[in-house]
């Protein structure tokens, strides 16, 4: 119990946790509803990339570095939206369960990705600091090395 008191208050705190484990149940719910009506192939496409998003940001939680944070965002982003993909397909093809919803709630994810991509990849002033000093160092090894 302290387990679930734990990971849902980890939810709370972080919006795109929050988000896309509530659009995957959504997403879940319209699953079902197109396997009640026989729609089968795109029912098991939309369910795997409509709550996989969910689980790669849950790991990107747990990334080993920026860079590994990143590309696990990245592949949410992707994920999400493929399901966008498939959303629009559902969407305009005949005789499918409305699924405006949907699109708005991916539509929101896919920014709140886009957002946390843009920030997470911008430089800090440390970074700016050692990228100097890299620059400067291989600059005056490679200086050294052609002027012998």
């Amino acid at each position: 119990m302290v387990f679930l008191i734990m990971k849902r208050e980890l939810f709370d705190s972080n919006p795109i946790l929050k988000l896309s484990f509530d659009f995957s149940l959504l997403v879940i719910d319209y699953c079902e509803q197109l396997e009640a009506n026989k729609k089968l192939v795109l029912s098991k496409q939309l369910l795997r990339s409509g709550t996989s998003n969910g689980a790669n940001c849950m790991e990107a939680q747990n990334a080993e570095s920026k860079a590994d944070f990143i590309h696990k965002i990245k592949i949410a982003a992707k994920e999400a939206e493929e399901t966008q993909y498939w959303l629009w397909l559902c969407a305009y093809a005949k005789s499918y369960p409305e699924c405006k919803i949907l699109i708005e709630k991916v539509e929101e994810v896919n920014k709140v990705l886009g957002k946390i991509l843009s920030t997470s990849k911008k430089k800090t002033p440390i970074s700016y600091l050692m990228s100097f000093f890299i620059f400067q160092w291989f600059g005056s090894f490679l200086w050294l090395r052609f002027e012998k």
